[in-house]
């Protein structure tokens, strides 16, 4: 019998790549209004190194987007000629604009009507390999919790990812699905540890041959309890 729901969050309620095009232009507003002089270090290959840099630094954190961010905003501080101190509450204040657009959240259609009516009947937790806050998001209330790849220091499709949620509430992998959008890290990454899969496919996108396959495919996330309900008769 299923009991427990895991859900990814980026590509499957909402669209990631807008969100995150609207947080960089509120966190470049910032920017440019405290501490304009830093934007001329805010370019794409100045970032790609900085990253690199910073990955070299920190390669235990490779999987807290949310630290490796901030430590790049930090680096870009210092390139601007901020001290120590000044590039780290710099980094720290721009950072905090980027994590609040960020978790402003523009919802796919279907998406919270689903969120409440799978909440009567199952335990949800979130999985997600982004930086997306639940409760900023303003969805808490449907779920039990939530685990990162931050959290867990590896991203899906590692099993560990699923295998903690599954250790959070005692179960087999037989009494949980998966439901996301990327057949890599969320169908994948699922069925590899005996997890049931429901992959959220909006776009229309095609499965290729090598791809892993779901147990269900839906193309509106109001389908996602209907097929979650075949899966448990």
């Amino acid at each position: 019998m299923l009991k427990l729901i895991t859900l990814d969050l980026d590509n499957t309620l909402w669209d990631v790549d807008r969100i995150i095009i609207n947080a960089e232009a509120q966190m470049r507003a910032w920017m440019a209004e405290h501490v304009p002089y830093s934007l001329s270090h805010y370019q794409p290959d100045t970032l790609n190194t900085l990253r690199a840099k910073v990955v070299e630094k920190h390669p235990h954190k490779v999987h807290d987007l949310s630290f490796m961010r901030q430590q790049v905003l930090y680096e870009v501080m210092k390139l601007a000629g901020c001290s120590e101190l000044q590039a780290q509450r710099n980094a720290e204040a721009a950072f905090e604009v980027f994590y609040v657009g960020r978790n402003t959240i523009e919802f796919f259609p279907g998406a919270l009507d689903m969120l409440a009516e799978l909440s009567r009947e199952y335990t949800l937790y979130a999985l997600t390999n982004g930086n997306a806050n639940i409760e900023l998001a303003g969805i808490s209330d449907y779920f039990a919790g939530a685990l990162s790849s931050a959290d867990v220091g590896c991203k899906k499709p590692d099993a560990a990812i699923f295998q903690a949620a599954l250790q959070q509430f005692a179960l087999q992998p037989q009494q949980a699905v998966h439901v996301g959008d990327n057949l890599l890290d969320d169908i994948h990454g699922a069925n590899n540890v005996g997890m049931r899969s429901v992959w959220v496919n909006l776009t229309g996108h095609q499965r290729g041959q090598q791809d892993a396959v779901p147990d269900a495919e839906v193309t509106h996330l109001n389908h996602v309890s209907g097929a979650i309900r075949q899966l448990n008769p």
